[in-house]
């Protein structure tokens, strides 16, 4: 069975690399627009309702419109925008957290941001281990390579007339867009202190979440924080747990180009402090090979067919 996919947005830096992942797959055909079309109100939405799945790659407004459009009851959608995260009726698009059977069989599904894939990896399954207390007050420092802020910033980083910075902080108000996301999926109480920021490189991704284990209910151990993790993602081909990392530091490009995520947790020579670290490339696992998986499960596909592993 071939599946007509649209991606209303191709020409963004997540639509392109879906596009990328989906070069020469069969069980796929594109509908495809010019750039005269996509401006077209009309041959968008008639794009929109011949799909079998459209992948919305577009500004949160811009999005909601893009559903409103519309108009049977079989076409799926998967939104890679922060419109619907947190939306009543949409399903997260973390297979790993939500279940893989959740994401195949839904309609509308809600790509995760970069910084909460990582986030929700590490501190979801604590949580629900009981672990890590809902009320319990985190942080996640993280840093995303500049393909993250799209074409204006890959233009800002890749301009002859120079580097804006080799790295800075941003979201300084404490109210970034992602920190409702983070909350309500991880079952958090309270809403964690976010600290995002840009490298000077392409892509890939670290996000750490530093934690007092010793100030904690029962003082839970290293191991123990170790054995809810790996239960978590045993089997899975895709967010791995890495038992043991013998270096001494870890470059943000680990795993950039791929679509997969690593899991760490490394502890204080006494254990009453863990840093829980994931490693992915923010255009991977963290956007466009995230949305590809949920298309291979909307599709009854291999979950990672396509994906670079």
């Amino acid at each position: 069975m071939t599946h007509k996919i649209f991606i209303d947005g191709a020409a963004g830096t997540t639509g392109l690399e879906i596009r990328e992942r989906l070069a020469g797959r069969s069980e796929f055909a594109l509908i495809l627009l010019d750039d005269a079309q996509r401006k077209d109100a009309s041959a968008r939405r008639q794009a929109i309702n011949d799909a079998d799945v459209v992948i919305l790659c577009l500004p949160d407004d811009a999005a909601r419109e893009a559903v409103s459009l519309i108009a049977n009851d079989r076409t799926k959608v998967i939104d890679a925008s922060t419109a619907h995260r947190v939306a009543p009726g949409w399903t997260y698009g973390f297979p790993e957290l939500v279940g893989h059977e959740a994401v195949a069989g839904s309609k509308r599904i809600s790509n995760p941001g970069c910084y909460p894939t990582g986030f929700l990896a590490l501190v979801a399954p604590l949580v629900r281990a009981g672990v890590v207390p809902a009320s319990t007050p985190l942080s996640v420092n993280a840093v995303s390579g500049y393909s993250g802020g799209g074409k204006s910033m890959i233009a800002d980083f890749e301009s002859t007339s120079g580097r804006p910075a080799a790295w800075y902080g941003y979201g300084l108000t404490l109210a970034h867009k992602h920190v409702p996301e983070m909350t309500r999926h991880a079952g958090l109480s309270l809403p964690p202190i976010f600290a995002p920021s840009v490298a000077d490189t392409l892509r890939g991704m670290i996000v750490e979440v530093p934690v007092h284990l010793s100030a904690l209910p029962g003082a839970p151990s290293p191991d123990a924080v170790r054995e809810v993790l790996g239960k978590a993602y045993a089997g899975s081909r895709i967010v791995r747990f890495i038992e043991t990392y013998d270096g001494a530091s870890m470059p943000i490009e680990r795993l950039a180009g791929t679509d997969g995520m690593d899991l760490f947790v490394f502890a204080s020579p006494d254990g009453a402090q863990v840093r829980l670290v994931a490693a992915f490339d923010n255009l991977g696992k963290g956007a466009s090979g995230a949305a590809v998986q949920n298309l291979n499960l909307l599709c009854g596909l291999d979950e990672a067919a396509g994906l670079k592993l």
